[in-house]
């Protein structure tokens, strides 16, 4: 009997695994896998095919982007220069300052204007300035500028149609002059238009000299850059625009043009070539402004100038 007892008390198995009944998981493993997911993030499907769909299409399309090619800073030299790019607000980041230099109003009305926008002071040895500046006099004071942030020409025409307004754009087609760009800016700025379109290559950039003729405007109008001018100019008819070129011998007079009524962008060509041949070819008109005084041409800034007043006051 004493036997049989032991018999049945004895452990058939050591084995520590799961008990009778669990079906052989533990635990953890019938922990839930928390919230199902969206049918778009669920592989298979339809709505998650077609989230994938749209996004591929939104790859391939040529969204509306900022900047354009990154340069490296540019650098404003001497103590007048300077000192009128900071009191114009030109977007500087760093002035540099020669060591033991011999101070005047200039370098301690720079400084101060550095430290009350909150540029950075660098104290430098005249052979660093020197070599920064590739020998060129600076006195002293160098101011260093970063790169243009530039538009995309499709922000300028999304710009308006945010504001519920017809585009109004320049273009500038040849024109190497930082002031003229800067002066299309400031008149761009005062008449209600929605932004300036430069070419990439071979054209005047957004440079301080630009920004200082622009008088601070530059802050709030933007300017873009076009790989290519005839395409951009193609893109914007696609969207309705109207291609207006300025040209001494166009075809019809600025103040016969209705076009300048509703969405334009209005071309301007250098002051010697006036517009490129392939340009010319795109505009939907070639307009002429009359002048009684005799005079053969006018300058970039100036020829803007009178176009926008004349459509700013057909559309007040």
């Amino acid at each position: 009997m004493a036997g049989n007892s032991q018999r049945r008390n004895r452990r058939t198995s050591n084995k520590k695994g799961a008990t009778v009944g669990s079906g052989g998981q533990r635990r953890r493993g019938l922990e839930g896998k928390g919230p199902t997911p969206p049918a778009s993030m669920r592989k298979g499907h339809k709505k998650n095919r077609v989230a994938n769909a749209q996004a591929k299409q939104a790859a391939r399309r040529p969204a509306p982007r900022r900047g354009g090619p990154k340069g490296t800073n540019e650098l404003v030299v001497g103590r007048n220069s300077v000192v009128e790019a900071l009191r114009e607000g030109v977007p500087a980041n760093t002035l540099y300052v020669q060591q033991f230099v011999d101070s005047d109003e200039r370098v301690r009305e720079a400084v101060q204007l550095a430290t009350e926008k909150g540029l950075n002071l660098m104290e430098a040895p005249r052979p660093e300035l020197d070599r920064m500046t590739n020998g060129l006099n600076h006195q002293g004071l160098v101011l260093s500028v970063p790169p243009y942030d530039y538009a995309h020409p499709e922000d300028l025409t999304a710009s308006a149609a945010d504001n519920g307004e017809d585009p109004l754009i320049v273009a500038l087609d040849g024109i190497t002059d930082p002031r003229n760009l800067g002066a299309v800016v400031r008149s761009v700025s005062a008449f209600g238009g929605h932004g300036v379109v430069v070419p990439e290559r071979r054209a005047a950039g957004m440079t301080a000299s630009a920004w200082k003729t622009s008088a601070g405007t530059a802050a709030r109008t933007p300017v873009a850059r076009a790989t290519n001018m005839t395409r951009m100019l193609e893109a914007y008819q696609k969207e309705g625009l109207m291609v207006v070129g300025l040209a001494a011998d166009g075809e019809t007079e600025l103040h016969e043009l209705e076009a300048l009524e509703g969405p334009v962008v209005i071309v301007v060509g250098s002051e010697g070539k006036g517009l490129s041949r392939l340009v010319g070819e795109t505009c939907d008109f070639r307009v002429r402004i009359p002048m009684p005084g005799g005079a053969e041409s006018l300058n970039a800034g100036v020829a803007a100038g009178v176009v926008l007043y004349e459509a700013a006051r057909r559309r007040a």
